[in-house]
């Protein structure tokens, strides 16, 4: 699975990362998404290879390729095909291919195990949080189950992307190749929306098979108050550790209604999350000038004979979309706000199933490790838009929630949920003392009553206004007797 943003390269810059950890290889410098479900001109090597006698021609080779790309075309041409900046009929069935043609249905069996474990699950977790529970049904999905309850949230997720994306190159024209090029604008924009399509669907696909429950990249993907496992999966995830399934299946349900709790009670998160992703499409820019420099030195006879020079030049990082503050900024923001949701929950299903599962400490470990080797999590994000959400955040913020649970109390640990100013940023990860100080100072009770803030505010303004007409209503009356308001009887006129 590429793991370059939308078919943009990106640089690993982060110095935890090790080669072979999954986090990059050869889709950590591929472009434009060549590769697993994308388009790969070194694979014309099957076709057409100089050093063969012949040229290496393969006609089969050739009748499958050719026979792919008249499939994209027809489905361009088909009434009600998808005209945005992603194609997302093709990713849904580029993802469903990936599956394979027969999916196992979910049994009767299956379905009763996960409600009773996120029953089971919720009655803990009401003791280790304020929360109450965010999920009025549990469901047991199957990987096509997920494609098509999750689709939605992806196509929020995706869009800004990729409309960016596509209309950076359009940007750039002058108005009389605008205008000249008008009629084929569509064309190419579909194109575009068949290409992001084309990665979407093998991010999709992949992620299908390898995700446990609805939350388990740290986004709410599925339905609002759907609690979603995923018992295939599961079971496979268990094949290899020691723990009993159904302990395994008592603790991702636990994890599962956790997420779900945290998006059903702080409504602004979701928000805040895909406002991140939206941030850092707006910044993406490229480099026109390196690409023109690039397309000078092109030899188109060169590249008839040997494609996979293409492959070479995209490689270089010519095309990568150039980094800006502002981006850097927003993934910022997301990689840190993703590392609080995940360490809270971890914080909040250690305490609620510890000391009923022996296993619960090593089944935390091993998604660490999951998510540390390049998992499901890792995958989606860098394929989204090149961000690595990297284990040493998580880390340090189910550090910091561990911390204040203990010194201020699970109250004002939830209390902090309750605004986005009130949250830590990166800094106060790296340093959680001084956070956890304001804190247990009172720093999240300003926005725990919005009406007794309002109360106060209004009282606090009153006392301001009478102290400051007192010595003037004083003086007003002094000066009336002095004006001579005596009282009749003692007037000269009286007199």
């Amino acid at each position: 699975m590429s793991d370059s943003s939308f078919g943009f390269s990106n640089r690993d810059d982060d110095p935890e990362r090790k080669p072979g950890d999954g986090s990059g290889g050869s889709g950590a410098n591929n472009p434009f998404g060549f590769g697993p479900g994308g388009f790969d001109p070194s694979q014309f090597g099957g076709a057409f290879d100089p050093s063969k006698p012949g040229g290496g021609f393969d006609p089969s080779q050739l009748g499958q390729m050719l026979s792919q790309l008249g499939q994209m075309f027809t489905s361009m041409s088909q009434p009600g095909a998808s005209s945005g900046p992603v194609n997302y009929d093709l990713a849904k069935r580029l993802a469903r291919q990936q599956l394979g043609a027969t999916v196992a249905p979910i049994t009767a069996g299956a379905q009763r195990a996960v409600t009773d474990a996120t029953h089971l699950a919720e009655l803990w977790l009401d003791a280790a949080t304020t929360l109450p529970a965010g999920a009025t049904r549990s469901v047991a999905w199957t990987p096509n189950d997920w494609i098509e309850e999750t689709l939605p949230t992806w196509k929020r997720l995706c869009d800004p992307v990729a409309e960016q994306v596509s209309g950076m190159w359009t940007a750039t024209l002058p108005a009389e190749a605008k205008e000249f090029a008008g009629p084929m604008m569509g064309m190419l924009g579909q194109m575009g929306g068949l290409a992001f399509g084309s990665q979407l669907g093998s991010a999709l696909g992949q992620l299908a098979k390898e995700v446990l429950t609805s939350t388990d990249i740290g986004l709410p993907l599925g339905p609002d108050g759907t609690s979603a496992l995923l018992p295939t999966a599961i079971a496979e995830f268990s094949a290899g550790l020691e723990q009993p399934e159904s302990e395994i299946l008592v603790f991702l349900a636990a994890r599962e209604a956790a997420h779900q709790r945290l998006f059903a009670h702080v409504p602004w998160l979701r928000q805040q999350v895909l406002g991140a992703v939206e941030d850092y499409a707006r910044g993406i820019k490229m480099d026109f000038s390196a690409i023109e420099q690039a397309a000078a030195g092109l030899d188109p006879m060169t590249l008839a004979q040997d494609p996979s020079k293409l492959e070479e030049l995209l490689a270089q990082g010519t095309f990568e979309p150039q980094t800006t503050p502002e981006q850097k900024a927003a993934l910022e923001r997301l990689e840190t706000l993703l590392a609080l949701i995940e360490g809270w929950v971890e914080t909040v299903v250690t305490d609620a199933v510890g000391d009923r599962l022996p296993g619960a400490g090593a089944l935390a470990e091993t998604l660490r490790r999951r998510r540390a080797t390049g998992g499901p999590a890792e995958q989606t994000f860098a394929t989204l838009v090149g961000l690595e959400l990297r284990p040493r955040k998580v880390r340090e913020a189910a550090a910091l929630w561990r911390r204040l649970t203990t010194d201020a109390g699970v109250d004002k640990r939830d209390g902090v949920w309750a605004h986005p100013d009130l949250l830590p940023d990166s800094s106060d990860l790296d340093s959680p003392a001084g956070f956890i100080d304001t804190i247990l100072g009172g720093g999240t009770t300003a926005f725990d009553d919005p009406l007794a803030q309002l109360a106060a505010t209004e009282a606090r303004e009153k006392a301001e206004r009478e102290g400051r007409g007192d010595k003037p209503e004083a003086d007003s009356a002094d000066g009336g007797k002095a004006d001579g308001d005596e009282p009749e009887g003692d007037s000269p006129g009286n007199a």
